[in-house]
């Protein structure tokens, strides 16, 4: 799936979209105030997939120090730490990039669906489901299909397959397996202390205040 920034515009500022077969998916981690307002206003939907901060920075903070260039420190939990809860974050602070892309979907929920990884974990059929209605492809009640999905789909299975333990990502230059860890919700609480807990638990009610966005 060819990413937006790091493949497609990072070499050609106006790439021939034309080229890649119809329906064209696409990645991307720019956050809502940053597309170009042809993907805003064109038919193409979006697919927001988020999920709890605390699993979000522990999941990015193993990605970055597996990934790292060779002789270059390892980052420590306390740095990363007080630098998500400042805002510093890839693409842009968390909450602003999550709350964007939730108040859009909101407004226009034809166009914008919202994912939560939580909710992708703990009902994966239903919300198969549900993106594939969204995507105007939704299955003929036929449970067989979904369990397809399901297990293409499936952490495991992707984990195993020979490119993601042995290859390389050619755009970024770091191993396919960087990508793949536990998959799992709660893992936050092996490395966070109490404190650490508190406060990042204060800043998401107060950046999620009123917005009726819960993780």
């Amino acid at each position: 799936m060819p990413s937006l920034e790091v493949q497609l515009y990072r070499g050609n500022p106006s790439p021939d979209l034309s080229s890649i077969p119809s329906p064209r998916l696409l990645r991307t981690h720019l956050p809502y105030t940053a597309l170009p307002e042809s993907i805003k206003k064109s038919k193409c939907k979006i697919v927001y997939i988020t999920r709890n901060p605390k699993d979000t920075l522990i999941s990015l903070w193993h990605f970055m120090n597996n990934s790292k260039p060779p002789g270059v420190d390892a980052v420590s939990l306390e740095v990363a730490f007080k630098s998500f809860c400042n805002g510093v974050h890839a693409f842009g602070p968390f909450f602003d990039h999550v709350l964007d892309y939730w108040k859009q979907s909101l407004d226009n929920p034809q166009k914008i669906l919202f994912m939560k990884f939580e909710e992708m974990k703990s009902d994966p059929k239903g919300q198969v489901k549900k993106l594939a209605a969204f995507l105007g492809k939704p299955f003929a009640n036929d449970d067989e299909e979904v369990e397809k999905v399901l297990w293409r789909c499936s952490l495991e299975r992707l984990k195993n397959l020979e490119v993601n333990k042995t290859g390389i990502d050619p755009c970024i230059g770091v191993p396919n397996s960087s990508y793949f860890r536990q998959g799992i919700v709660g893992d936050w609480k092996n490395y966070f202390t109490q404190e650490m807990s508190e406060e990042l638990d204060e800043i998401t009610r107060n950046r999620l205040q009123d917005s009726g966005l819960e993780f």
